[in-house]
């Protein structure tokens, strides 16, 4: 994938310069990023996301998930067997692995299930009141020139 040229934002945004950053981080990721385990990432809602990975072969005990400055790791770890199968064929990894995923400002994890091999984790953004939308009202010059002979 090739670079991209960020200069026209930089001009009209202010304080989007990480969005590069984390544009080149995703894309040399990505390049590096293991297949294993799949997953979905689902809009379940107008704030609201699931990642649904395949983690058949894997006990609850065995998952791990942790969230830590944007970003969200899910790990899984096989307990080492006490007898090794002789497999005459071998279709269903068992592989350790560990997927990360980057999440935007304000996504947080909101629950997490393991229901017939596959691991839900649902997320939801939350906009804090701050930074919503809200109507500045205008004032007149009159109540400014009363707060100026006010405060003289």
């Amino acid at each position: 994938m090739g670079t991209f040229d960020f200069s026209p934002l930089y001009r009209t945004a202010i304080g989007f310069d990480r969005v590069a950053n984390m544009l080149d981080a995703v894309t040399r990721a990505e390049q590096s990023q293991p297949t294993y385990p799949p997953y979905n990432i689902e809009l379940t809602g107008e704030d609201q996301y699931r990642i649904t990975m395949a983690v058949a072969g894997f006990d609850q005990s065995e998952l791990d998930i942790q969230v830590e400055q944007n970003k969200l790791t899910v790990t899984g770890k096989k307990a080492e067997a006490e007898t090794k199968p002789e497999y005459l064929y071998q279709g269903i990894a068992g592989r350790n692995f560990e997927r990360r995923f980057q999440l935007a400002d304000h996504v947080r994890v909101n629950d997490a299930s393991l229901e017939n091999g596959l691991l839900h984790i649902d997320l939801v953004r939350e906009i804090p009141e701050a930074m919503k939308p809200r109507r500045i009202n205008i004032g007149t010059g009159s109540l400014l020139e009363a707060k100026k002979s006010s405060a003289a």
